[in-house]
């Protein structure tokens, strides 16, 4: 395939199997640079499946795809180096100190090491973990611990941020700074991709992709995706959309089971705890 100048990420009737099971189903995308690009659906509609064939991990069966210009199929590494990464899950050594983790990571990621003084302090800084560099990780707060696993999925300035529900178990607050951060982050050039399973977060995506049973079933501005969801509903919102979207063509006990509201933020306005921009290099 050959994608635009402009998308940081293209895929066309990508598809995995895993024996007879189709996990993915001939979805078709792209991701523009620079976008805050949302990826959605519920438990397992073929998000987790996707995001690890985009990130490289593992290996389609059949379609095409291009991700930081790297092909899925035979560059696999490439697209490894390229991307930053970090899940639900924390998946950071909890028995290290956050510098020590930092310190793992550069070379994890190849940083040259006449790099590794200035992006371990851009990391602490920015997270404003500076004062605990030194404590076990494992007596941080949640969400300081969030904090570290961005900074250190930053480390190497990747071209592309794959964020997977990242803010999952964080408080409201926590969340609305590193929303603040991610804006700031594609507002300089970053292209970010991310799944949640909380709305109001979705709706800080300039687009959107939903995903049911392997297959896409909308995408758009979050704005039109409601519109076209739900033009029967004066003031629905992305979470009436989802719930509609999710709902249709399953049996009527699945509909009932997945009739599940998404908790929104307060509307919290403060200080983020990040402090964005990274030094060039």
């Amino acid at each position: 395939m050959t994608p635009s100048n402009t998308d940081a990420i293209a895929v066309r009737d990508l598809e995995k199997r895993f024996g007879a099971f189709v996990a993915v189903d001939r979805i078709s995308f792209s991701v523009q640079k620079g976008e805050i690009f949302g990826f959605l659906g519920s438990n397992g509609s073929g998000k987790s499946t996707t995001i690890r064939m985009l990130c490289g991990i593992i290996t389609p069966t059949a379609g095409a795809g291009r991700v930081a210009g790297h092909d899925l199929f035979t560059e696999a590494e490439e697209i490894k180096q390229s991307i930053g990464y970090m899940s639900q899950k924390f998946s950071l050594y909890e028995d290290l100190t956050p510098y020590e983790n930092i310190r793992f990571y550069l070379g994890v990621y190849s940083v040259p090491e006449r790099r590794w003084r200035e992006r371990s302090d851009w990391v602490l800084e920015t997270t404003r973990l500076t004062d605990v560099r030194d404590r076990a990780t494992r007596d941080l707060p949640p969400g300081w611990r969030q904090r570290l696993a961005l900074g250190c999925a930053l480390l190497h300035q990747p071209d592309i941020l794959f964020l997977d529900e990242p803010t999952s178990g964080v408080d409201p607050v926590t969340r609305r700074h590193f929303w603040t951060f991610i804006r700031d982050l594609a507002a300089r050039g970053m292209t970010v991709f991310v799944t949640t399973h909380y709305m109001d977060e979705a709706t800080n995506c300039e687009r959107l992709v939903l995903i049911d049973a392997g297959r896409i079933v909308a995408q758009g501005s979050p704005a039109a995706i409601v519109a076209a969801a739900c033009p029967d509903r004066p003031g629905a919102d992305l979470n009436d959309a989802f719930i509609r979207l999710m709902a249709r063509g399953k049996a009527p006990a699945e509909r009932t089971a997945n009739l599940t509201a998404t908790p929104s933020s307060p509307d919290i306005e403060t200080s983020s705890p990040f402090r964005p921009g990274p030094p060039e290099g």
